[in-house]
């Protein structure tokens, strides 16, 4: 089947040879349009089978006030209930809420951000992907005068505002919580060392040992990417250690549930053999089996302390403002080791 060929008032302009303001007077029955031409390009609409496309023609006459969001994956439920937390506070403030997903693209994320600018929108509030270490489009935004604000992974914070959860306090919680559990030899699964959110939380998880007087060994740190089979591949070089840990700390719960199947793909149990804690707390971390203890966010309050931030650049803050929301550790069956280790 051919694609229907929508028939634009361009079309019906060139066929007559008159401007496409002419066409669109005439339409509207505008006495500034002889009486012939308006017969003529009212006729000629009906042949051409021409529609006025009221999206169009509601942005021409009432443009909604738009901030652009950009979010590395609209599927978990980590950016969903951010995005919830964003949009309901827009939307209580009669903002509309146009959404793009970077898919952890760089390619991806530069692209959206033009395509966010030229529709006008009147600010970005944005997470980082995984491969992004470019920032100077985030710079020419400011140049022009565009508000943005990030959350979650961030950069340029001195610069730019943004909105975090206590990374390095929690994984240092986290860390402690596995140490009073019993676990002797813990290992850290992250992602890339560039992303500002992995190098918190790692900082937190080297903190606890150094505190507790614990050996600091490279082997036990895997930072790779934010990703399942990535999560998987680190696993397994953690259990091929001569010395294996006893302990894991996941920066998030895709890692946290690809450690969870490759331990028990070599028939150990958690947490007895390997304790194991995650992040983000998804919803199904109480459905796997083992319960997953994991840091819980507060995820819909940074949705809307991000919009918030906007909607205060918009009206004319040209502070700086970093926001740090706690977190809580949630401890499930996971991490609390049914024997002690000597």
């Amino acid at each position: 089947m051919e694609n229907k060929k929508y028939t634009s008032l361009r079309d019906i302009a060139r066929e007559l040879g008159v401007s496409v303001a002419t066409v669109s007077r005439a339409l509207h029955g505008s006495k500034e349009i002889s009486r012939e031409m308006r017969e003529r390009v009212q006729l000629l609409a009906k042949q051409m089978n021409y529609r006025p496309n009221p999206f169009a023609m509601s942005l021409r006459h009432n443009a909604p006030h738009t901030i652009g969001v950009m979010m590395p994956d609209i599927v978990t439920h980590f950016y969903a209930s951010i995005l919830k937390g964003i949009e309901e506070t827009a939307v209580s403030n009669d903002y509309f809420v146009i959404i793009t997903s970077s898919n952890e693209s760089f390619e991806h994320e530069k692209r959206n951000l033009e395509n966010l600018a030229n529709l006008r929108v009147e600010g970005i509030i944005a997470c980082l992907s995984q491969e992004t270490t470019d920032y100077s489009r985030f710079l020419a935004l400011k140049d022009i005068g565009l508000p943005l604000v990030f959350f979650d992974r961030v950069c340029l914070t001195d610069q730019f505002s943004s909105v975090i959860a206590d990374g390095d306090l929690s994984a240092q919680v986290a860390t402690q919580h596995l140490i009073d559990s019993g676990s002797r030899r813990i290992a850290f699964i992250g992602g890339a060392n560039h992303l500002d959110i992995v190098k918190r939380r790692k900082h937190g998880y080297l903190e606890a040992l150094r505190q507790n007087r614990m050996a600091i060994e490279p082997e036990l740190v895997e930072c790779r990417k934010i990703d399942y089979d990535e999560g998987k591949i680190a696993t397994e070089k953690l259990l091929a250690l001569s010395n294996p840990p006893d302990a894991i700390l996941a920066m998030n719960d895709t890692l946290a549930f690809a450690a969870m199947e490759v331990i028990k793909s070599h028939g150990l149990r958690i947490p007895d053999d390997v304790a194991l804690i995650g992040y983000t707390d998804e919803r199904h971390a109480n459905y796997v089996e083992p319960k997953l203890s994991a840091i819980s966010h507060q995820t819909y309050k940074m949705g809307q302390y991000a919009c918030q931030l906007m909607l205060d650049q918009i009206h004319g803050d040209t502070d700086v403002h970093q926001i740090v929301v706690p977190t809580q550790l949630h401890i499930r069956e996971s991490s609390v080791k049914r024997r002690t280790c000597e």
